[in-house]
């Protein structure tokens, strides 16, 4: 009897292990299914700046309730998204804004070709054709322009009784006029590239889009074109002589080339410059300053007036969407909310105007684009060639011919045989490795495991027992391969992500996360899942209410944090988006020396990096998009 009976308790045993390890695996397979849904209905939008995602990210968000939007803070970089593509990491939709198709051409075979789609027919052609491939097909579609020209000190003008510029040769003469009133008649920050290659290519946007000079671009930007392109000898010589004209005649130097932005304005807003190489962003600037600025073309040595133009970004379509029908026409609303004309107004700085591309857009011209109004009617707004090699080369180029080391027929010279010298890869050492590949798609119980692994990596970095991030710190995937410095660089958010600590109760901690999770005023208030925070150290639980987020706990080692408890916190988050927490002075978080870009670039120079493991850090109750 006794035998018996110990034969059916180890039975029961032996049935409740097996019926535990049943339950197990139904959870486990339960909760894989449950990710790989969210993976399929979610659409990852990378966003080139952490400035998209305080206005424009939430309003697209907005206009599509029932799709669920992960917008990521990338880089503005594509041979960013190169490494991505190599490694098997590139997002649905990809925004860039500086860009090139000569820079995009590996890209191409991945990317979706939109030239039968709407929202490529409503852009004008004459933009259009900036972005269509040999074979006619484009995959990359720009929004509103930034504008440059000429940014103008009117009541200079009527001071010194000199007529404002209507051509090139009423230009010369007021730079001229203003010289001997001893004040300088034109300048720009030529410290930087970007003026260097935009001077250079906005005196010749008439010749740059005619027939010969869509010819060679066409060449220059092919991706089907294996061989380096170098500037033709039909339109580029001219090229050179109208800049060495226009360094003539405005009597730029060799100390224009210590000019930065701040030097320039400033010379502006104290009546010594007249006019200067910049934004329409400015106007407004000086307007508010009480200075009468106004805002004029660029002076074609033709006749031609112009405008600068770089679209604020473009934006792609990961081809693999077209493998899953749902997916693909997901992202195509979303690529439709994003050229929308409201969307677009998102991104535009306080006072600009919209400038679009597309006949869908209605233009919006404030009284400072007054003077230009013709010019956009025209359609003469000049898409600027900007590849890597541009850039570079230019600066170069432009500014020796700015100190007078060469001449037009030698800079040609030069810019030509730079561009034939081909890039430099980037061939540096490896600095980290990553065995693993981890999602970057935020779930609702656990959080985005490759955010996780950045999370808890600089937890280690700083000595802290509490990380709290924002949503925008990371770029991405941490993908199954080897950095080097400039990859592993790229995996922190651009845009000035700073860190902040202090130590404190568990009470505390409690407020700023609810700052973080709820949302705060003058500070970011998270608008979907995918922009919760991420944390490390602690887990916690937020509640879902159709689009507003509530803090409904939070644990450390498995217990419930105690309000008397006491933790070292740091927090990553831009200055803006800490200011709400830092208004307590007597309990304000301690900034950072470093960026924390720099702190890390540094930690992986020291070779004292080593992926910690991700956790799930957060569970997300009653979720209102499914």
């Amino acid at each position: 009897m006794q035998k018996k009976r110990l034969y059916k308790v180890f039975a029961l045993l032996a049935a409740t292990v097996l019926g535990i390890s049943l339950l197990s695996a139904c959870a486990e397979k339960g909760a894989e299914s449950t990710q790989k849904q969210e993976d399929s209905e979610t659409i990852q939008v990378y966003l080139w700046t952490a400035n998209l995602y305080e206005k424009y990210a939430p309003y697209v968000q907005a206009q599509l309730p029932d799709v669920n939007i992960e917008f990521i803070v990338g880089n503005n970089d594509l041979d960013f998204y190169k490494f991505l593509q190599q490694n098997g990491g590139l997002p649905d939709i990809i925004t860039c804004c500086r860009f090139s198709l000569h820079d995009a051409a590996p890209l191409k075979d991945s990317l979706m070709d939109l030239a039968a789609t709407n929202e490529a027919g409503a852009i004008y052609n004459t933009y259009l054709n900036n972005f269509k491939n040999e074979d006619g097909s484009v995959n990359w579609l720009p929004v509103c322009a930034d504008s440059h020209g000429l940014v103008v000190n009117r009541d200079l003008f009527e001071q010194y009784g000199i007529p404002l510029p209507n051509d090139y040769a009423g230009f010369v003469a007021a730079c001229k006029a203003f010289e001997e009133a001893g004040i300088r008649g034109y300048t720009a920050d030529y410290e930087y590239d970007y003026t260097c290659m935009e001077t250079l290519q906005g005196l010749s946007a008439s010749e740059l889009t005619t027939i010969d000079g869509r010819k060679w671009r066409t060449a220059y930007s092919d991706p089907a074109n294996d061989a380096r392109v170098g500037l033709d000898d039909t339109v580029w010589p001219g090229n050179f002589e109208r800049m060495e004209q226009f360094i003539q005649d405005t009597g730029l130097t060799a100390a224009d080339l210590e000019l930065n932005y701040d030097d320039v304005t400033e010379m502006f807003g104290n009546g010594q410059l007249a006019m200067y190489f910049g934004s329409s962003a400015g106007v407004k600037m000086f307007q508010d300053q009480g200075i009468d600025a106004t805002f004029l073309p660029l002076f074609g040595q033709n006749g031609e007036k112009w405008l600068m133009t770089t679209p604020y970004f473009q934006v792609a379509l990961n081809r693999d969407l077209e493998q899953n029908d749902a997916r693909r026409a997901k992202a195509m609303q979303v690529l439709n909310v994003m050229l929308s004309q409201d969307a677009q107004e998102q991104i535009l700085a306080e006072g600009q105007d919209l400038l679009s591309y597309s006949q869908n857009v209605d233009y919006r011209l404030s009284d400072t684009m007054e003077d230009v109004r013709s010019v956009v009617e025209e359609n003469h707004m000049y898409i600027r060639i900007a590849s890597n090699d541009f850039f570079a080369i230019s600066q170069d180029v432009v500014s020796k011919m700015i100190t007078g080391k060469y001449d037009a027929a030698q800079a040609y010279s030069a810019f030509n045989a730079g561009l034939l010298s081909g890039e430099t890869p980037d061939t540096g050492d490896t600095v980290l490795s990553s065995e693993n590949a981890y999602s970057n798609v935020f779930h609702e119980n656990g959080g985005n495991a490759s955010f996780s692994v950045m999370a808890n990596t600089l937890r280690g970095l700083y000595g802290t027992d509490v990380l709290v991030a924002a949503a925008s710190s990371f770029t991405g995937s941490v993908l199954q391969a080897d950095y080097t410095q400039t990859t592993a660089r790229a995996m922190i958010m651009p845009n000035g992500l700073l860190s902040y600590q202090r130590t404190m109760t568990g009470a505390e901690l409690k407020d700023a996360l609810r700052a973080f999770v709820e949302g705060c005023e003058g500070g970011f208030t998270p608008f979907n899942r995918g922009s919760l925070p991420v944390v490390s150290g602690i887990a916690v639980q937020v509640k879902e209410n159709g689009g507003s987020y509530e803090l409904t706990g939070v644990t450390r080692d498995g217990k419930a944090l105690r309000d008397d408890d006491t933790v070292t916190v740091t927090c990553l988050a831009t200055e803006k988006q800490m200011a709400p927490l830092q208004q307590d002075e007597p309990h304000a978080f301690e900034r950072g020396e470093d960026t924390v870009k720099d702190l890390w670039s540094k930690a992986l120079s020291d070779g004292g990096v080593v992926l910690a493991a991700p956790e799930s850090y957060i569970t997300l109750e009653q979720a209102a998009w499914k």
